[in-house]
C-alpha cells in the first residue's frame, strides 16, 4: 500500500476513534447537555459512538496488521 493512502486511512480511523471517545466522554460527564432529548436518544447516541470506536479500532488493528510492515518497506524504498 502506498504512504499516502495508508497515512489518509490511519488519520481517517484515528479522527473516528477521537470523535467516538469524545462523544462518549460528553454523554457520560455531560448528560445535562443532552437537554430535550429523551433517554432513548442518549442510549443511541452511546451505541452509535461504541459502535464508532469499535470500528475506529477495528480499521487501525487491520491497517497496522496487514500493511504496516508493507508500507514501511515502501517508505524506506522510496
Amino acid at each position: 500500500m502506498k504512504q499516502h493512502l495508508y497515512k489518509m486511512l490511519v488519520t481517517s480511523a484515528e479522527a473516528d476513534k477521537s470523535k467516538a471517545l469524545l462523544s462518549l466522554e460528553i454523554l457520560s460527564n455531560n448528560a445535562v447537555g443532552i437537554g430535550d432529548h429523551s433517554t432513548g436518544d442518549f442510549y443511541k447516541n452511546a451505541e452509535e459512538a461504541l459502535a464508532m470506536l469499535v470500528d475506529a479500532d477495528d480499521r487501525l488493528g487491520a491497517l497496522n496488521k496487514y500493511f504496516n510492515k508493507n508500507t514501511n518497506k515502501e517508505i524506506l524504498n522510496g
